[in-house]
């Protein structure tokens, strides 16, 4: 009995009814959306399910990105045919997922992804809310399907509830979507606590969408971040991973990090730096802020980015006190220093779970910044013929620029790389303060012949 009385105060509450609105249809003069402006793909996928007597549009972050005139990454159909059923109109579909059915169409190298209107799901009973939501009210899974109407109030913000028919070139406006697109606002549909319990990443998406069109949250979608931004412990690591990327590789990453911090979102991501930030916030938070500042001009260069590289400076700053406190307690320097790594790097991946194609080169970097200081003798040259060299040697720029002392370290680097053979020798032979050959400075050669008094000459 108390057990249940328990469960009862845990279980989330009942979802109020949306105040729902007859959805406003804009002609084609009242927008700027084309048909031509589309992928052809999709047209043809949203014509042939017409065609076979369902419903179809063309929906979400796509028609919102057209309309911002940004060129849309990926197409979305909404229809009111069920997976099987769209995958009987289509020979090149295949249905995947679990928790969300959806079916990709193949078109080659492009995928329209095709789901099927979906509705709240039930909260009368008791055993099926149990069966949908745990019991902080994240949904298990959502494959109740509905009309129209009931797929546009389940979407997550008004943005991407906009449903554009090709074939008459009409919008379907059921949110006031076009009117928040021009006021620039992020706004979420329904009860803003009850949707990011429901699914707290959409806190993070939130973030994301405003960070990426430079829109506004809007106040009331605002307000329960930062008292439920602790739920998102309870998300999937790998989950949470995908959703870093996101964030921080879509070109607006220094703008993404300080909305994090403002929402108090960035702590519950990367709980160990969240730590360096307040206990040494100028230097933490310069280094990140740099990195993000250069992951944006990279992506807007149209160079590769690799998440190894972004982790291991959000990391960083999380390294120096860890390795202390180690070295306080009797270990030896490098020990400390890859002890503390490896602990900072495993409890990260409780919470974003790094895959080891990202960790290892990740922690590779690290060690760079070990064995770039130790340039005598061959040393140099070795070190400038290791893969990760170059991303080590970035990797210290970016830890100079944030105000480490490394007694100029990267622009010997930057020199060494630049001069000739000849002065590179002469580099080496400084560094040790040896005249003679590189390396360590010259010992006296013993002839082995004795003098008289039998000492060696």
């Amino acid at each position: 009995m108390l057990k249940k009385l328990f469960q009862s105060f845990r279980l989330p509450l009942r979802r109020l009814p949306h105040q729902r609105h007859a959805p406003e249809t804009l002609t084609a003069r009242q927008h700027s959306l084309r048909r031509q402006d589309i992928s052809r793909n999709a047209v043809s996928v949203v014509e042939r399910l017409q065609q076979a007597g369902y419903e179809a549009y063309v929906v979400g972050g796509c028609v919102r990105d057209l309309l911002l005139e940004i060129e849309p990454k990926d197409y979305d159909v909404a229809t009111s045919a069920t997976p099987e059923q769209v995958r009987a109109v289509f020979r090149n579909a295949r249905v995947i997922g679990r928790r969300f059915k959806l079916v990709h169409v193949h078109f080659g190298r492009e995928i329209i992804e095709v789901a099927t209107f979906r509705a709240e799901h039930p909260v009368d009973d008791e055993d099926d809310h149990l069966a949908s939501r745990n019991e902080s009210g994240r949904l298990l899974r959502d494959n109740i399907y509905g009309t129209l109407d009931d797929d546009a109030q389940r979407r997550d913000f008004t943005i991407n509830a906009l449903y554009y028919d090709p074939s008459s070139e009409r919008i379907v406006d059921h949110t006031h979507g076009m009117q928040d697109i021009r006021n620039r606002l992020i706004r979420l549909i329904g009860d803003p606590e009850q949707r990011y319990q429901e699914d707290p990443v959409r806190m993070l998406r939130a973030v994301r969408f405003a960070a990426k069109l430079d829109f506004d949250v809007e106040r009331h979608s605002a307000e329960p971040i930062r008292e439920l931004a602790p739920l998102l412990e309870g998300i999937p690591a790998a989950r949470l991973f995908d959703e870093t990327l996101k964030l921080f590789l879509g070109g607006n990453a220094e703008h993404t990090y300080d909305l994090l911090r403002h929402y108090d979102l960035f702590a519950p991501l990367f709980p160990a730096t969240a730590e360096a930030l307040e206990d040494n916030p100028e230097y933490t938070d310069r280094l990140i802020r740099q990195a993000m500042i250069n992951t944006d001009l990279r992506i807007e260069q149209g160079k590769p980015v690799t998440p190894a590289f972004l982790y291991a400076a959000l990391l960083w700053p999380a390294l120096p006190a860890r390795v202390q406190e180690l070295q306080d307690s009797g270990m030896p320097p490098i020990p400390a220093m890859q002890e503390a790594a490896h602990d900072i790097l495993w409890e990260q991946c409780q919470r974003t779970a790094l895959p080891k194609r990202f960790s290892i080169p990740m922690r590779e970097i690290w060690d760079m910044q070990e064995r770039l200081p130790r340039r005598q003798g061959r040393r140099a040259d070795q070190l400038m013929e290791n893969p990760r060299f170059r991303a080590g040697y970035d990797f210290l720029l970016l830890r100079e620029s944030a105000g480490e002392q490394t007694g100029g370290l990267g622009d010997w680097w930057t020199r060494y790389q630049e001069v000739n053979e000849s002065t590179r020798r002469t580099m080496i032979r400084e560094l040790s303060g040896d005249k003679g050959a590189a390396g360590a400075p010259r010992k006296r050669r013993r002839s082995g012949r004795r003098r008289s008094d039998g000492a060696a000459e």
